[in-house]
């Protein structure tokens, strides 16, 4: 990993545990730093993210500052090896933003998601052709070369759900199966292809119908992800201007309205019920 290539959530993430630690255990960044034969400006930088500590300076700060749980310290350690060791996710990252190369690599490290979606299906979900729909839509100036990278990106993304992990879990707003996306031979084979994926034991699917009405989210769509032990649930909030990232008690929020959400939505089986009915409205189209 470059140091050119910016501050990645993974970063930030490791550097906000080891602060917490340092914190705890009532050390300065000046014992740190004198503990690891570095300056403090130098911890100071690790906590920040700005220059994620080498796996051997983890090991070192957790032996520091008393961490002696496995499971704590695995996790913390593991976490140092994806900062520096490229996934494939960051052969990506001259392609598209850091935001979206975080969300790849937080898909992967998932034990399951949740997810609301209003406007499009979640792009684990997606069809080759109405990915395409959806990307050209959003730029349409691209070139295919670009294109083509985003796709690939994608298409690599939906491997983890036949790779064991995680659970999805998926709430639709009824607009997103009504909206034609590409076409109404892609939108066909797009919700044949979402029916095959509510069938299997991994995946969730649920609409809200139209019927509903208000929901408790009104401002949109929104993903949580459940991860392992020691981090937190980290929930990802879309917006025109950028990908947002919260945890803590801005993630408790957002579980709060995906169970709301939940119980104003239909079963998994009258959600198949639904997306059967749509399918058969675009056969004569």
């Amino acid at each position: 990993m470059s140091g050119k290539r910016g501050v990645t959530l993974r970063a930030q993430w490791l550097g906000k545990h080891l602060r917490e630690l340092r914190e705890h255990a009532g050390l300065t960044l000046k014992d740190t730093g004198e503990y690891l034969q570095r300056d403090g400006s130098t911890v100071s930088r690790f906590e920040a993210g700005l220059y994620p500590a080498r796996t051997s300076d983890v090991l070192a700060l957790l032996d520091l500052y008393g961490v002696t749980a496995p499971q704590e310290r695995d996790g913390l350690v593991r976490l140092s090896r994806d900062v520096w060791q490229n996934g494939w996710w960051d052969d990506y990252s001259g392609d598209v933003s850091h935001g979206i190369v975080d969300y790849a690599w937080l898909e992967a490290r998932a034990e399951s998601i949740t997810s609301f979606d209003t406007l499009v299906l979640p792009g684990l979900l997606q069809t080759p052709a109405y990915m395409e729909a959806v990307i050209r839509a959003e730029d349409p100036d691209a070139t295919d070369e670009q294109v083509e990278r985003w796709l690939e990106f994608r298409r690599t993304r939906q491997e983890i759900l036949t790779s064991g992990a995680p659970r999805l879990s998926t709430i639709l707003d009824e607009y997103v199966l009504r909206r034609s996306i590409g076409g109404p031979e892609t939108m066909r084979n797009q919700l044949a292809h979402l029916a095959q994926y509510a069938l299997t034991a991994d995946v969730e699917i649920r609409v809200l119908p139209l019927a509903a009405g208000a929901h408790a989210s009104p401002d949109g769509a929104f993903r949580i992800f459940q991860l392992a032990h020691p981090f937190p649930a980290v929930a990802y909030v879309p917006t025109p201007a950028g990908a947002i990232y919260v945890e803590g008690d801005a993630a408790d929020r957002l579980k709060l309205k995906y169970d709301r959400i939940r119980r104003k939505a239909l079963s998994t089986e009258d959600s198949l019920k639904l997306i059967a009915t749509v399918t058969e409205s675009l056969a004569n189209v």
